[in-house]
């Protein structure tokens, strides 16, 4: 990960840093072996910094960490969730455009 901005989620913090969290968090459901999941971690990255302060920004392993995916419904990658007071605000599958990220972020602000 490029940014020190982007946390790392697991099957073990999970709760206490997404669900818990006192800010809206964007989770992006990763593996090292998925093309479209490299594709956006420039962008992953990018928003970290942008929204660092009024986000968290984290990923999560897919394959380390099968069961949070399981629990949401995560089927393809990326997926990325916005959660915010530990409920899901919106949700994207695929390697989608920042614009995009950002008005999902913009929903749970």
């Amino acid at each position: 990960m490029a940014s020190d901005k982007v946390l790392a989620f697991t099957d073990d913090n999970f709760d206490g840093d997404v669900l818990k969290s006192s800010v809206p968090v964007l989770v992006d459901f990763w593996a090292t072996w998925c093309a479209p999941c490299k594709a956006i971690a420039p962008t992953i990255d990018a928003i970290a910094e942008e929204f660092d302060g009024k986000i968290k920004v984290g990923k999560v392993n897919v394959d380390d960490n099968p069961a949070t995916p399981g629990k949401y419904g995560v089927r393809g990658i990326p997926t990325i969730i916005v959660f915010k007071d530990g409920k899901v605000v919106d949700q994207v599958v695929g390697a989608v455009p920042k614009s995009q990220l950002e008005a999902l972020i913009n929903k749970a602000l």
